[in-house]
């Protein structure tokens, strides 16, 4: 324990209580918690009631200045922001200094790195070894029903009904959403139940079980597409290699739903995006596509004048 934490255990303790009963995944807490002991360090045991403003702001400047991406920034205000919210509504405080901050600009219009349909196959081909059936399931729950992996993550043996073919996914905002899996893909999921990892504890619910026969983490669902799609890269020149993560399976699904004509309303209520803005990022249009609608273009052209020199 850092020297200043005793000036906040009672915080502490009361927003991590807080974030568990709001639903957060322990990673998110553990994210969060990182980031508030970080601020509250700055602090210098000043006491909460007394922190203005100009406090937060100083801080995120501080973040800045470190070189952190701007949404690491924006993350690290939501988790100070998220401190302070918890704690007046426990009655620990009575005033919210992170509140109306403005975040940081991130680059809105960049396109999402994602895969063509038959880079997604090849890829799904890269995965092997002893847990091949855990994993495909997992990348195909991603790649073709366009699951976060921090839902992967929570899924339970019971959220899979067999007979209609549906997965109750738990997602972001606490909320639960209905998701139909694909005939061609339940064949493999089953697999992966029959196949699955005995459990240390006999009432362990989760649907995809690690080797050391726990809930299969985060980390562990990143650190395995990690080792994938570092083999499907193997023979790309490390200089065309592309940043390619477990997320880019589910902007794969997206842009797939999305060139099939598929409405955009829809394609939000699968992705479980609480706004249609969010969804508008998988809108992009590739240059190929450009090219091919202008090339349909029936351009009449009138004569090019003819200038003569004077």
């Amino acid at each position: 324990m850092n020297q200043w934490e005793p000036d906040y255990e009672e915080e502490l303790d009361a927003f991590l209580i807080w974030m568990k009963d709001a639903g957060y995944t322990p990673y998110t807490q553990k994210s969060y918690l990182s980031d508030v002991r970080e601020f509250l360090a700055g602090l210098n045991g000043k006491k909460l009631e007394t922190v203005k403003k100009l406090h937060i702001v100083s801080y995120l400047t501080s973040v800045r200045e470190r070189g952190v991406s701007d949404s690491t920034r924006n993350r690290k205000h939501a988790s100070v922001n998220c401190l302070f919210k918890a704690l007046i509504e426990l009655e620990l405080l009575t005033a919210n200094p992170a509140a109306g901050i403005k975040k940081s600009k991130t680059e809105k219009n960049r396109e999402p790195v994602y895969l063509e349909e038959q880079e997604l196959q090849r890829f799904l081909s890269a995965v092997e070894g002893k847990y091949r059936s855990r994993n495909l399931a997992v990348f195909l729950l991603m790649s073709y029903m366009g699951l976060r992996v921090g839902e992967v993550h929570t899924l339970n043996l019971s959220d899979y009904h067999t007979e209609r073919r549906m997965l109750r996914v738990f997602g972001k905002g606490r909320k639960w959403r209905n998701v139909p899996v694909p005939a061609e893909l339940a064949p493999f999921l089953e697999q992966a139940l029959a196949d699955r990892l005995e459990p240390w504890r006999s009432k362990e619910e989760a649907m995809f079980i690690s080797q050391k026969g726990r809930r299969l983490s985060i980390r562990g669902i990143q650190g395995i597409a990690a080792n994938t799609f570092r083999r499907y890269q193997n023979d790309v020149p490390a200089a065309r290699r592309r940043p390619y993560s477990s997320h880019k399976l589910r902007h794969s699904f997206a842009t797939m739903l999305l060139r099939k004509g598929t409405d955009l309303r829809t394609v939000q209520e699968l992705l479980g995006h609480s706004s249609i803005q969010t969804t508008t990022v998988y809108t992009h249009i590739t240059s190929r596509e450009k090219e091919e609608a202008m090339s349909r273009l029936q351009i009449s052209m009138p004569p090019v004048p003819v200038h003569y020199e004077m």
